[in-house]
């Protein structure tokens, strides 16, 4: 674990810093990469795939090299990608912080491009990545399991079954599937510094990520707290306030999968962590560890962050893409849950805490094939084609920061990382006012050119 030093003293820029949703030259030119880092020789993994050679499932190498190249380009800050096709796995590449995209940070940030060096030099495919809000798609799943799994009787079912809280009111006709689609009808929460609290969101830069909750040591209480947003108004949080709000309309918040998170626990008797770590993980080989708030109460010595933060590998994440695109069911098991990935397969734009993105940049709003992904902050993609059974992973540079406590429970200190715990993605993560030059449309659109 990396303790960073007093130097992050300097970074004012974190109070701008807020979570979102969605949102490379070849690795040659990168000083700091590993030797190894294009992998070439794959080991056979017995529960989920074995290696081939791209051309052994009609995909060209030179093609495919060439959209690599792309996704790792000078400024994308991309730490790892990796394609699937068939079950097998054909192609991954990962690096290091290049000299040119240091520099970059430490222009912005004012400090040393070597500090950046440091914390983000070689990477490779034993190498963290995190998820933001890829993590949203990892409950949906676990909330499918536990449905299958008898643990909740329906997503349809009213979440008050489980959240009593809302028993006695009339939040109590919010079900599980308004949550899983963001329209719960309940206002986003963001975080009040004066008073130290959740509350409604004041402007539309909080709102637009789903709200910065993260600064909230409980990042639970105030988000089961909050009430129905007032019908019929313009709201600053709503679409940069240029519509009237109503109930029910789709409105991007982390509190509504914090909930869903609490649910989970309250129907299994189980922290997301726990259920996932028998009941998916370890089904399909994944090794995943999730963030929790700062809290001493909550589930278990806090309360685990369902809608972000979870490390793994880049691998597990395209193991976790793979067994989607199985249709829930993984090798050497009878248990599927085919019903569940149907749904979500079937989502127009967001659904069941899924996007839908188009599978080649757009040059109008016009777009005629869609894939599911999964979307993440800083640009953590795990993009899912069924027609073509194929899954592209891709994620940027990534450190956690633990300068509190060698847990994984967040804490952000507005202004100060040396006393914080923190997800320290790059660039924005960083608190960098700069986006990744990495279209995820482009690069998917450049994998499928090497399909023959």
């Amino acid at each position: 674990m990396l303790s960073i030093s007093k130097t992050y003293k300097k970074f004012k820029y974190l109070v701008l810093f807020f979570i979102v949703s969605c949102s490379s030259g070849s690795s040659q030119n990168n000083e700091t990469e590993n030797q190894d880092s294009i992998v070439t020789n794959y080991p056979s993994h017995p529960m989920v795939w074995e290696y081939s050679a791209p051309e052994s499932v009609g995909m060209n190498s030179d093609i495919l090299d060439q959209a690599f190249n792309y996704a790792f380009k000078e400024g994308s800050f991309t730490q790892a990608a990796v394609v699937i096709k068939d079950g097998k796995l054909i192609y991954e590449r990962y690096r290091g912080i290049t000299n040119n995209e240091a520099e970059t940070l430490a222009s912005l940030l004012n400090s040393s491009s070597n500090l950046y060096k440091d914390i983000y030099g070689n990477r490779n495919k034993e190498s963290l990545i995190t998820s933001w809000s890829t993590a949203k798609s990892f409950t949906s799943v676990l909330v499918g399991i536990a449905e299958e799994n008898g643990h909740i009787d329906s997503i349809q079912n009213s979440a008050s079954d489980y959240i009593s809280e809302w028993s006695s009111d009339n939040r109590n006709t919010i079900t599980i599937k308004n949550l899983l689609d963001m329209r719960s009808g309940l206002y986003p929460a963001c975080y009040d510094f004066l008073n130290n609290s959740l509350t409604e969101c004041t402007n539309s830069s909080d709102s637009s990520s789903g709200g910065n909750i993260v600064f909230s040591d409980d990042q639970m209480t105030g988000c089961i707290d909050r009430n129905y947003a007032a019908e019929g108004i313009f709201h600053p949080w709503y679409n940069n306030g240029q519509r009237i709000y109503s109930k029910g309309d789709f409105v991007y918040s982390n509190c509504d999968t914090m909930v869903l998170g609490e649910i989970i626990f309250r129907a299994t008797g189980q922290d997301i962590q726990t259920y996932a770590e028998y009941n998916l993980f370890s089904k399909i080989g994944i090794d995943a560890s999730w963030w929790k708030d700062f809290t001493s109460d909550g589930q278990s010595n806090g309360n685990y962050l369902a809608y972000c933060c979870l490390d793994t590998t880049a691998r597990d994440f395209a193991k976790f893409g793979y067994m989607l695109l199985l249709n829930g069911v993984w090798e050497g098991s009878n248990q599927k849950y085919e019903s569940y990935v149907n749904k979500i397969k079937n989502i127009t734009s967001y659904g069941l805490q899924f996007w839908t993105i188009c599978a080649k940049p757009q040059s109008n709003d016009q777009c005629n094939e869609w894939i599911i992904s999964t979307i993440g902050f800083d640009g953590q993609y795990i993009m899912i084609d069924f027609s073509r059974n194929l899954v592209v992973v891709r994620a940027s540079l990534y450190q956690p920061i633990q300068n509190l406590s060698q847990e994984k429970k967040m804490k952000l200190v507005n202004s100060d990382i040396s006393n914080s715990n923190w997800v320290a993605t790059v660039p924005r993560g960083l608190g960098a006012n700069l986006n990744t030059n990495f279209n995820p449309s482009q690069f998917f659109k450049l994998v499928t050119d090497s399909i023959n």
